[in-house]
């Protein structure tokens, strides 16, 4: 159990998230309006979206498609009925003065999310459940200085609000719980999971405790739009929570906005309670009731997801768990890996190239694995040159920089600078005969001690310029040295 500390002792922090994630879908949820990113303002706004008088909203098959493909990618019970309700309240950018959300009937029921911590542990954290609403337009509260303008571009866009339980119990839960959430939206094609452009964006509740005692009064905090910015907000709200207890206040229900800049949370408004709503079912949209049949086909075509795909790194390639939960963590770092590993023998070397040496200096050039400037095939050679002695382990390094740098693949690069191993045994042995001849202390030392002779393979390998292939080297200092 993860805890803080305070001044009275130690506190919990419970968590729960509401994700509201934009269906992949090229028209909205009951309009045929487009969902384009990016596009002018009010230029994709149907009638329907618009709340004009007379007009009837129509369902959009593919927005339901997308939400029982998320249900079942969550191992999610599925609702074969499921009705709209209307969720009344007043905002300058929904213009019906309503949403058309589901509320007691929701399409799709209990899953839930398994995490990879960082320290190899994982956590089970339950969903309650995936419904499907209209999003509502945007305030543009910077356009004039007197004026709130509104942009109703995404006023009705599908969103599915997947709902976790309160099974969070730190910020890096939380966060781990938003990547792989994400992660799964993305495999499955339901969501792009771009939080940047707010296609994936999270209301984060939080509240404390003493441990073993009941929920506090949870606060929520509205359109976190960053893994990041979900960590600083938890853990600032949750001392803030902790301060006032101490102090001996009470925590009021509330919205809460996180302020990035500063790193706060701060008012919005009293929370509300389902009740405030109002909701009751929608009368212009019967009860969605879905075929089984449809249901079984969806799942069929279902992509082998993370969780599934890390066990078979693990099981049937030899990947060690840790780094597998990293590969498969981004769809097209995992598919770059395949492509690596395709047709040698050595899955687990291809892993530690892709996460400890490809990733890291993707990072740190600010590239992601769909611009990386090796090709998969390009990778794959490099290693073949490893795996049959060409090069060394450590000038392959070196070579892979140059690949990043040049474009060129290893065999062209390793020609033109004439970095081939040096396995002639009799050029090696001349080398360390000389050696041996020169360095009689360091001969006598490796009798007390047989480390030493790391000093004699390091030398080899300076004189060689790191071309000798260090397994000839130790199997002739052995002979040697008499080790």
């Amino acid at each position: 159990m993860t805890t803080i500390q305070g001044r009275t002792g130690e506190w919990e922090i419970v968590i729960g998230l509401e994700v509201h994630a934009q269906a992949v879908s090229e028209a909205k949820l009951f309009s045929g309006a487009s969902t384009a990113f990016g596009a002018a303002p009010n230029s994709q706004v149907s009638l329907v979206d618009a709340a004009m008088p007379g007009m009837l909203p129509v369902i959009n098959r593919k927005c339901v498609e997308q939400a029982v493909r998320t249900g079942l990618g969550l191992k999610a019970k599925i609702n074969r009925r499921s009705i709209f309700d209307r969720k009344n309240y007043f905002y300058p950018d929904l213009p019906f003065g309503y949403q058309i959300s589901q509320y007691q009937h929701p399409i799709v029921g209990e899953g839930e999310v398994v995490l990879d911590m960082p320290d190899g542990s994982t956590k089970t954290v339950g969903i309650e459940r995936l419904h499907l609403e209209q999003d509502a337009g945007k305030s543009l509260h910077d356009q004039d200085p007197k004026r709130t303008f509104v942009d109703l571009n995404r006023a009705g866009v599908a969103l599915m609000e997947i709902v976790s339980k309160p099974d969070m119990r730190s910020a890096d839960e939380a966060a781990a719980y938003l990547s792989k959430l994400r992660a799964i939206l993305r495999y499955l094609g339901t969501c792009d999971g771009n939080m940047e452009q707010g296609s994936m964006r999270a209301d984060v509740n939080v509240s404390v405790r003493k441990p073993g005692d009941p929920l506090g009064t949870r606060c929520e905090i509205k359109n976190i739009n960053s893994v990041r910015f979900a960590r600083q907000a938890i853990d600032y709200e949750a001392a803030r929570q902790v301060e006032i207890l101490e102090d001996g206040g009470s925590i009021d229900q509330e919205t809460r906005l996180f302020d990035s800049d500063k790193g706060e949370t701060r008012p919005m408004r009293s929370k509300e309670e389902a009740h405030d709503y109002r909701y009751f079912p929608d009368p212009d949209l019967l009860p969605l009731e879905l075929d089984p049949d449809w249901i079984a086909e969806i799942e069929a075509s279902l992509p082998e997801l993370p969780d599934a795909k890390k066990a078979r790194y693990v099981a049937e390639m030899g990947v060690p768990a840790e780094t597998a939960a990293t590969l498969v963590a981004d769809k097209p770092l995992a598919d770059y890996f395949e492509r690596v590993a395709e047709g040698r023998k050595d899955a687990k070397t291809a892993a530690n190239w892709v996460v400890n040496e490809l990733v890291a200096r993707l990072s740190k050039a600010g590239q992601d694995i769909e611009t990386a400037p090796v090709s998969a095939a390009d990778l794959g050679g490099l290693l073949d040159l490893v795996d049959d002695g060409t090069i060394s382990g450590r000038i392959a390094k070196d070579v892979f920089d140059a690949m990043i740098e040049t474009g060129k693949p290893a065999a062209v690069l390793v020609e033109e600078k004439g970095l081939k191993q040096i396995s002639d045994t009799g050029e090696i042995e001349g080398i360390i005969d000389g050696l041996i001849a020169d360095n009689p202390a360091q001969v006598a030392q490796v009798k007390e001690s047989p480390k030493v002779a790391g000093w004699f393979v390091g030398q080899v390998m300076k004189a060689t310029k790191g071309q000798a292939n260090p397994q000839v080297v130790n199997q002739i200092l052995a002979k040697k040295l008499g080790l």
